[in-house]
């Protein structure tokens, strides 16, 4: 039993000694610096209670997330930035950093401690297995343009660890449908519809196109 627990103990302290290297060496800054809040999973229900209210009072007031003013500080991306050490994969706050860059015209809004793909990559690194940060990755570099490849890997990593999340097949839907890669896009549409996503504007797309060959639903709520 104490070979086993020391065998144990050895591993832990590897994997500790590891994980404290890849934080260490990581250009994007560690996730667990001393003093700070956090960081939390967004997706966790046991920070739902105190936690993420506590994080958005402060810092993602509606004012922020609508990237019409700060609530600490008289930069919207300083707010934004503390929301997302305190919890990496926060799906909202990533947006809108993502929206801010875009308004800013600059890969590191004003008030941020990283650039908009290092809010990325530290999210990966916190919770490699959350399809919809790869998903709402793939939607920036979409809006930021000239990174097509970049697009299509974050987007089939999104569809590879949540191929039932019906978000993510309706996004890739999109993309296939704006690559003319009519076949995909329907696959992923119907994906998308079966698995309940409300908004027909895929398929409509597709039915203009004339390309769509499944049946019109028309329990599918209308486009806002």
């Amino acid at each position: 039993m104490k070979t086993l627990s020391g065998i144990a103990l050895l591993i832990i302290l590897v994997v500790a000694n590891n994980l404290q290297a890849k934080e260490k060496n990581s250009f994007c800054g560690p996730l667990y610096p001393p003093a700070q809040y956090g960081p939390f999973d967004y997706t966790d229900s046991a920070y739902k209670k105190v936690e993420l209210p506590m994080v958005e009072s402060g810092h993602f007031t509606s004012k922020v997330k609508n990237l019409i003013s700060g609530n600490t500080t008289t930069d919207i991306g300083g707010d934004i930035d503390y929301t997302l050490r305190a919890f990496p994969n926060h799906y909202q706050a990533l947006v809108a950093m993502g929206k801010l860059s875009l308004r800013e015209k600059t890969v590191r809004p004003k008030g941020a401690t990283y650039t908009v793909d290092c809010y990325f990559e530290r999210a990966i690194r916190f919770k490699p297995g959350d399809g919809m940060v790869r998903m709402l990755y793939g939607n920036y570099l979409l809006k930021l343009g000239g990174r097509s490849d970049d697009v299509i890997e974050q987007y089939h990593e999104a569809i590879r660890l949540e191929p039932e999340n019906a978000n993510i097949n309706y996004n890739i839907g999109l993309l296939y449908l704006k690559k003319k890669d009519y076949e995909l896009a329907i696959v992923h549409a119907k994906k998308a519809y079966e698995l309940g996503f409300p908004l027909p504007g895929l398929r409509n797309k597709l039915v203009k196109s004339g390309k769509w060959d499944g049946e019109l639903d028309e329990n599918i709520d209308a486009e806002p």
